[in-house]
């Protein structure tokens, strides 16, 4: 094991969600080499499929994606170790993402299963405390089996203190909330952002100039979306999320922190798709395999990319050229039991 560098958690599927992992695992980064080194599970909690960090405090929250739904918080001590602080029902079934505001005073969740957006306000030690708000969605699209109700898939909050971006899968839109700090309610944004018929957008990742890049996990497509000079946000573009032939079912997107390129994991073909950001729309420049089966989710931090192959049990790591944004494989990929996010320092 590494004796330092920077710590990394890692969410798993567990039984109770049909995977192998026990809990949320702690590892170590080596900043240099790419390294990661694990340490063990570390809190045995049921699904812990997504993870995040107060922006300023030793706390991590973590979903457990259950049909009464939760989110608990935990203290993170030197070693990676988490000592629970407190939990919160969510108000909905299988709670998939979750964030915290800009300014440390509320956490958002996003439950899957009814289609809501959940909000809890986070005392001075980052204790979420009983829900302020519940915004239920309505309505649906044109896909029978995944699109006849309303599924939120992730929260984005403005690093800015902006509106909050919900994504629904179910409904083919991007809501826009303003929460009022005072209340922790919710409260609409403008229009939603309509993406097209059976896109089935799941999530979405902020370039630093405004713009969000948003993956359609039943389209098999990346979308470019930015406002115009009346504040109306619009798509600009949108095209394959990968070349590769067969079932293609994007995951996640990452923009590096330069905003130069953009990362996509796609599950059933089991690639990292790259796009350079300098042209009209996204330019792939290159697709590589992903370390294993069905990545569910990745991460760039530093000159590195890390990917959550959750029905292989491995995490692939990558080496990232700063010029090309290609990732080239570095060793082998490590074994994790269901992994399903890698939360690390970006």
């Amino acid at each position: 094991m590494a004796d330092s560098g920077e710590l990394v958690h890692i969410g798993c599927y567990t039984p109770q969600g049909g995977g192998r992992g026990e809990g949320i695992v702690a590892a170590r980064r080596d900043p240099r080499t790419g390294r990661l080194d694990i340490l063990g599970t570390v809190a045995a909690t049921p699904s812990p499929s997504f993870l995040t960090r107060h922006p300023r405090l030793p706390v991590l929250y973590a979903v457990g994606e259950l049909d009464d739904g939760v989110v608990t918080a935990w203290g993170i001590g030197p070693d990676g170790g988490l000592a629970p602080l407190g939990s919160q029902p969510t108000g909905g079934a299988h709670p998939c993402h979750l964030a915290v505001s800009a300014d440390g005073g509320h956490l958002f969740s996003a439950n899957y299963g009814g289609g809501s957006v959940a909000v809890h306000p986070l005392d001075p030690a980052g204790v979420p405390g009983p829900r302020s708000d519940l915004i239920e969605h309505h309505g649906h699209s044109v896909d029978p089996d995944r699109q006849a109700e309303p599924h939120v898939h992730m929260v984005s909050p403005d690093p800015d203190g902006g509106p909050l971006l919900t994504v629904d899968l179910g409904t083919d839109a991007v809501y826009r909330y303003q929460l009022d700090p005072a209340t922790g309610r919710l409260g609409s944004y403008g229009t939603p952002v309509r993406t097209s018929p059976g896109t089935g957008p799941r999530h979405l990742a902020r370039h630093p100039d405004g713009r969000f890049f948003l993956v359609g996990e039943l389209g098999a497509t990346l979308h470019e979306y930015g406002p115009d000079g009346a504040g109306t946000v619009h798509e600009r573009s949108r095209v394959p999320a990968s070349e590769r032939r067969g079932h293609v079912q994007p995951s996640e997107v990452a923009v590096r922190g330069d905003g130069r390129f953009a990362y996509v994991g796609n599950r059933g073909v089991d690639t990292v798709s790259v796009f350079a950001l300098d042209t009209a729309q996204p330019r792939l420049v290159a697709e590589v395999g992903s370390g294993g089966h069905w990545p569910r989710h990745l991460v760039v931090t530093g000159t590195h990319l890390y990917v959550a192959n959750e029905r292989s049990d491995t995490i692939g790591v990558f080496a990232v050229d700063a010029e090309s944004g290609v990732p080239t494989p570095l060793g082998e990929p490590v074994p994790v039991p269901s992994p399903t996010c890698v939360l690390a320092t970006t």
